[in-house]
């Protein structure tokens, strides 16, 4: 009877278990779904706790993580985070993990297009290794000739941007099929660029809140003061965040290259090769690469700075 009785205490402990998604974080406190056969359960969120033992291992929870629930009440919607489960990535910033597509979101005007800045977006998120696309918002406030110009400039750059106005006229169809075949994907870039307006477009039961662009600092103001992931399907997820400026992250000299998609197709589709494996593709002997590209002074200044960074590493 006692072996019965285990067996039975230890099968009601395992389906108390559950995998869930974050999908909000505040305070203390997080907002979880629940996973059945890798997919969202219909009206399974629940408020949630981290275990103190979480904390003890200085295990960080973020938005996007998929993480061990126990102790579920289905009657008050709340549970236990008991472990968190391996990340294929994570973002510092904004803090979210598990990311599959990255897009980087650009207005051409109002606030005016910086390549320098949308450059070093692109950048680090080329360095999570997963799908980059780019995004060019508020294409009513230039020509036609000019929106033609921006295509061209991007696709030299390796990128076929999506060109939207953010109005009524928005064919937006084949964004949204593209956003449901994806797994989680994060809208990232500066304030005041439309990432929320389009979010809104794309899931109007959101509505999320929007704000005009400063006349005095010629920038956007934050309006999205959290990460949240919102749901699009039973699997896939939109992440939409504050608006920031970039900050760079370390990335060592030897692997910047592949970081530009002008580098990146000469090396993988073409299989280009240089004399040298260690090669940076600056002044070397024997490099194979073509340097012929507009980005190719940001790929320098980045070598030089990552150069310096390194250095500095090492004094300490």
């Amino acid at each position: 009877m006692k072996k019965i009785g285990l067996d039975l205490k230890l099968s009601m402990n395992l389906v108390n278990f559950n995998k869930g998604l974050v999908t909000k974080k505040f305070n203390e406190f997080f907002y979880v779904d629940i996973l059945e056969n890798k997919k969202i359960a219909q009206n399974n969120r629940f408020l949630c706790k981290c275990r103190k033992n979480i904390k003890y291992q200085q295990k960080n929870i973020f938005v996007g993580d998929r993480v061990i629930l126990n102790e579920i009440n289905h009657r008050d919607k709340t549970a236990i985070i008991e472990n968190l489960l391996e990340r294929k990535n994570i973002i510092n910033r904004p803090a979210v993990a598990n990311i599959s597509d990255i897009y980087i979101i650009h207005s051409v005007e109002h606030p005016k297009l910086n390549f320098s800045q949308l450059s070093d977006f692109l950048i680090n998120a080329e360095s999570l290794m997963v799908k980059v696309s780019l995004i060019l918002t508020k294409s009513d406030l230039i020509t036609t000739s000019k929106q033609a110009h921006l295509f061209e400039k991007f696709t030299n750059w390796g990128y076929e941007p999506k060109i939207l106005s953010l109005t009524a006229n928005d064919d937006l169809k084949d964004l949204i099929c593209e956003l449901n075949t994806n797994q989680c994907s994060i809208f990232m870039g500066p304030s005041g660029v439309g990432k929320t307006t389009l979010l809104n477009k794309i899931m109007p039961n959101v509505n999320r809140a929007t704000s005009t662009i400063s006349n005095k600092i010629k920038r956007g103001k934050n309006t999205t003061r959290n990460i949240e992931l919102f749901q699009l399907s039973r699997e896939s997820y939109i992440v939409d965040t504050p608006g920031f400026n970039i900050i760079n992250n370390y990335i060592k000299p030897k692997d910047i290259a592949i970081l530009f998609p002008e580098f990146k197709n000469q090396i993988i589709q073409n299989g280009l090769r240089c004399k040298f494996r260690d090669c940076l593709h600056i002044d070397e002997p024997g490099c194979k690469l073509n340097k012929k590209f507009e980005r190719y002074k940001f790929y320098k200044n980045l070598i030089r700075d990552s150069k310096n960074l390194s250095h500095q590493i090492q004094a300490n």
